[in-house]
């Protein structure tokens, strides 16, 4: 059939379809095990694998200056996670203070984050040591299916002008999918605003461009509505409380949210975690034991319903308790500036001179009004799978299942379930597969796990050559000294 189509076929063994850090990381682990460039594709519209995770870091207010939430070892550029980015900063910095940091955290200093210009960087420079871009094959990728005879076919539309056919057939023994996030998805009555009043300047996503909010505040006093209680809305108020502080600014912060926290919460005392104000508080986005400890080898036995309770009651919206700015918003509900309350919006109303109303229903039935310049929507809804056209396709058509939670089922070692295909296998990683054995799938860390069981599970079949001590050694080596894999 495609042949019949007309439609050119380029035969390689692998392909990965995404191009951003997922797949970075797993073509990185590949090269480590001895994959050659020729043997790999990855299909993908972004220019580089950082882009997509850059772009949306500054929406959210982190610049590259900025610090991230991820752990000093969890390094995207570096399997073996040594040295450190604590270490690698000490020694460019020529301080000691990150290496305080990291022996005194958390009980003396918050958790040590890695500059958000630091890990681009270093993916930059792995990105060439391997030579990632000559694998690239820039269009975007309309589905992955089966072939009769074992393996898939996945059909890419190249950019315009940049070969003679509208689409291009890659013939694969194995598939690898690392789309991150389908989509945005907004609050209900945000919605709703925007699409009936045609106004996406006053209302705003945080993981989109909104600098014209914080340019607007500079010029004249004005009142914000941010709604959310995750790491996002913590860096949009600290933006704010920053400017205001900076630029001896006159803004009125109204933070609602769903859920308020008033202390430390959880099921059993071992396990509470700690909260008050508005925030539940948790150094990253799980607990550490889900990446290498006892809540990891749980998970790994559950199965459907007990699997779905356990990611409930680890789940939530959760941020970094960070020292700043917590003396920042003390500091603006003594002054009256700050505002934060427990409460549902109903809807939203546009008020008078261009400013938005917001009617807010709180946990007792009470009904308020608020009156603001701006809203910041920081609650990171995300899309059904099913709006990314590539998975969709794969529900539909190839086999694929969902998982107790709403995503792809894949199997420990990130095999999609029912997408086998002769001696082929489909893998996927990154949040498309949150609620698997594996709980940490959308960190750097978690990309890391998920792609040294994809490659394990490779050199099981065939495709490539196991890590080895003498090999794993050798290649740190080169990793040490830039040299090529």
């Amino acid at each position: 059939m495609v042949a019949a189509s007309g439609i050119p076929v380029v035969d390689v063994p692998f392909v990965t379809v995404g191009g951003g850090i997922g797949s970075f990381v797993t073509v990185d682990y590949l090269r480590v095990y001895g994959v050659p460039t020729s043997q790999i594709r990855v299909l993908t519209n972004l220019d580089h694998p950082w882009q997509t995770y850059e772009y949306l870091t500054r929406c959210s207010q982190i610049p590259r200056t900025e610090r991230i939430r991820s752990d000093s070892s969890s390094r995207p550029d570096n399997l073996w996670g040594f040295p450190s980015y604590a270490l690698e900063e000490a020694w460019k910095d020529r301080s000691l203070k990150h290496l305080f940091n990291i022996a005194t955290e958390p009980v003396f200093n918050d958790y040590w984050t890695p500059r958000a210009g630091t890990v681009f960087d270093n993916l930059e420079r792995e990105a060439k040591r391997i030579d990632y871009f000559s694998m690239v094959a820039k269009g975007n990728v309309r589905m992955v299916r089966k072939r009769a005879d074992g393996g898939y076919f996945t059909i890419l539309t190249p950019p315009p002008g940049a070969t003679p056919t509208r689409r291009v057939a890659f013939r694969s023994r194995f598939v690898h999918l690392a789309v991150g996030y389908p989509g945005l998805k907004f609050l209900p009555d945000l919605q709703e605003f925007r699409e009936r009043h045609q106004d996406y300047h006053h209302v705003v996503n945080a993981y989109e461009p909104h600098e014209h909010v914080y340019e607007f505040l500079k010029t004249q006093p004005g009142a914000v509505m941010v709604r959310g209680g995750g790491i996002v809305a913590s860096r949009i108020l600290q933006r704010l409380m920053d400017d205001r502080e900076k630029y001896g600014l006159q803004t009125q912060i109204v933070h609602a949210f769903r859920t308020f926290v008033t202390g430390s919460h959880g099921p059993h005392l071992w396990s509470r975690r700690r909260g008050g104000d508005g925030w539940a508080y948790q150094g990253f986005n799980y607990p550490k034991s889900v990446w290498g400890g006892q809540l990891k080898a749980e998970m790994r036995k559950l199965e459907g319903a007990e699997r779905a309770a356990k990611y409930k009651q680890m789940g939530g919206t959760n941020t970094p308790r960070r020292r700043r700015w917590q003396s920042q918003m003390k500091k603006g509900r003594q002054e009256g500036w700050y505002h934060n309350m427990q409460g549902v919006v109903d809807r939203v109303e546009p008020g008078p001179n261009g400013r938005l109303v917001s009617h807010l229903r709180s946990e007792d039935g009470r009904r308020q009004s608020f009156l603001s310049d701006f809203i910041i929507d920081c609650t990171g809804l995300e899309a059904d799978i099913s709006e990314h056209r590539v998975l969709e396709d794969l529900l539909r058509h190839s086999g694929a299942q969902r998982n107790p939670v709403n995503r792809l089922e894949v199997e420990r070692h990130f095999e999609v379930r029912g997408t086998a295909s002769g001696d082929g296998a489909l893998y996927a990683s990154g949040t498309a597969t949150l609620g698997g054995y594996f709980p940490g799938v959308d960190t750097f860390l978690g990309l890391q796990i998920a792609a040294q069981e994809i490659a394990d599970d490779l050199a099981r079949r065939g495709f490539c050559g196991r890590l080895g001590p003498i090999r794993s050694t050798s290649q740190w080596l080169r990793w040490a000294r830039n040299k090529a894999v």
